[in-house]
């Protein structure tokens, strides 16, 4: 059975690296997967056969006494668990972005586009792709868009959906200037020159983190070492636990290695964007600004 065809299959990321590990150790058939992994015949052979098409796993040839076709880990699917026993999440990333043509594609679109929401994505996607043998549609970028939030080579705007590509791992030394931007595009007018001075951080995170294109725990220790730097220009302060600070509109997608039997456990947690800013073990929820003439020095 050929392993290739036009739209990804809806597989997640912790399937794929259960199934390369399982397949590690020694061949597997379809029925071996579906009773190890505890999964119908069809998720098995949508994890067979999405694997197979993104190298992560082989077709061994068929002996006399195999009753079905079994596969086995390639030498790519041992370099991705490599890297994910090593949290390397980047190396996985950069292993599936050559490795799937969806996955490929989306991150191309986004450099060339992004921020952009999924539906413009999409567009974007089937039209640079019309004469090419892969179709896209909305599922396809929520299954690679799941992909690549955990693994951290992609964020989405918790707020507006919008995806974009991380590609840098630090903010750049004029992110008191960018942060102001962000601040003054949320400040809200509540009446005739009346303004909106304390604003929320996890809005003002999302927001900074879409324009610079950095992961949101620079973000936190950049704002964080930004307070220390200028004290009394700058306020950092609490919310009530209703606060409204802490809604969003999605959560964020995350990756981390299990303590059980399975090699890799993925989680969607909204707790990381509807954090506010921990300092000395408390959270501030919002930020106010006094005085723009505001200087930055990061962290060493």
């Amino acid at each position: 059975m050929t392993s290739e065809r036009a739209t990804i299959r809806p597989v997640t990321l912790g399937r794929l690296t259960e199934l390369t590990h399982l397949c590690e150790s020694a061949p597997k058939s379809t029925s071996d997967v579906e009773e190890e992994l505890g999964v119908t015949t069809r998720r098995a052979r949508e994890a067979i056969l999405e694997a197979t098409r993104i190298g992560l796993l082989e077709e061994r040839e068929r002996s006399e006494n195999d009753d079905e076709e079994v596969y086995r880990t390639t030498p790519v699917g041992e370099q991705f668990l490599t890297a994910i026993r090593n949290e390397e999440w980047e190396t996985a990333d950069e292993i599936l972005a050559v490795r799937s043509p969806h996955y490929g594609a989306m991150f191309e679109a986004l450099a060339e586009i992004g921020p952009v929401h999924p539906n413009e994505l999409l567009e974007y996607l089937e039209e640079e792709h019309e004469f090419s043998p892969y179709t896209f549609n909305q599922t396809g970028i929520e299954v690679v868009g799941n992909w690549a939030e955990r693994l951290g080579g992609i964020q989405r705007n918790a707020f507006t959906g919008d995806y974009y590509v991380v590609d840098r791992a630090d903010v750049p030394m004029n992110f008191q200037y960018v942060l102001l931007e962000a601040y003054d595009e949320l400040e809200e007018t509540a009446g005739v020159n009346l303004r909106q001075r304390y604003l929320s951080i996890p809005r003002l995170r999302e927001r900074t983190c879409e324009r610079l294109g950095c992961p949101r725990n620079a973000f936190d220790q950049a704002l964080s070492a930004l307070c220390r730097q200028n004290v009394g220009k700058l306020e950092l302060s609490g919310a009530p636990l209703d606060t409204s600070a802490k809604d969003s509109a999605l959560g964020i997608k995350e990756i981390e290695l299990a303590d059980g039997d399975t090699l890799v456990s993925t989680s969607q947690s909204t707790q990381q964007v509807m954090a506010g800013l921990e300092q000395f073990d408390k959270q501030y929820y919002y930020l106010a600004v006094y005085d723009r003439n505001i200087t930055f020095t990061p962290d060493p």
